[in-house]
């Protein structure tokens, strides 16, 4: 199977199933017209973030990796009448374009975006005691996922759900032998949610639109 036959079935969904988008789309071309890497997720898994939160009933989200702010959005979209949402950017580039992204959403009153490196931002949250989080999306620089897990779970609750993106790295993710620091920082959190008997945990790997990848879905016990 080829990314071509894999980009097409992306397409065939997105058309059947979510439907073209004026705000999401206009976030995009934002953001590339603004040079931001197009790494965001596709749509079809924007929509799965925002069933899983709707689902959960999410009232506080946590976002690691605000880039354009395209999962924001979708993310946001879910969120209950009064909920709201944190989300960490490292750079302030990518940041003022997220805001205007959630602008143009009608959406920048219940999204709070904090810049700086997200670990320094993630520990003084949790040393300030911030209340916690009903659902977690993670989805930044992947050597540093293992202190970005660690730090979810201090933010969390019995019941909170976490999603980790780019998981599988394109098969490498099974390597032992791998010296890829994105390969070892997702391998070393997924040896800690194995440990952590609080953490109930499967991974799934996917195809489409990004390539080969997938996501870890996390539930605290």
């Amino acid at each position: 199977m080829s990314q071509d036959r894999w980009s097409a079935v992306d397409d065939y969904f997105e058309e059947t199933l979510i439907g073209q988008d004026q705000v999401l789309g206009r976030a995009l071309e934002r953001s590339r017209a603004a040079g931001l890497p197009d790494i965001q997720v596709a749509s079809n898994q924007g929509k799965l973030l925002s069933m899983l939160a709707r689902i959960h009933g999410a009232e506080r989200i946590l976002e690691v990796g605000t880039l354009g702010g395209y999962s924001t959005i979708w993310l946001a979209r879910a969120l209950q009448a009064s909920g709201s949402i944190v989300t960490l950017e490292l750079d302030p580039k990518h940041a003022a374009v997220a805001r205007k992204n959630l602008e143009d959403a009608n959406l920048a009153n219940r999204v709070e975006i904090r810049v700086g490196r997200a670990a320094e931002t993630l520990a003084a949250m949790v040393e300030a005691k911030e209340a916690s989080f009903d659902f977690i999306f993670i989805d930044a620089d992947k050597p540093s996922n293992p202190a970005y897990l660690d730090y979810a779970v201090k933010l969390s609750r019995p019941g909170t759900l976490i999603v980790v993106d780019n998981v599988v790295r394109n098969g490498a993710v099974a390597d032992p032998q791998s010296t890829d620091p994105n390969v070892i920082g997702v391998r070393t959190m997924i040896d800690r949610i194995a440990a952590n008997p609080r953490l109930d945990a499967t991974a799934i790997q996917t195809v489409g639109d990004k390539g080969y990848d997938g996501f870890a879905l996390i539930h605290v016990r």
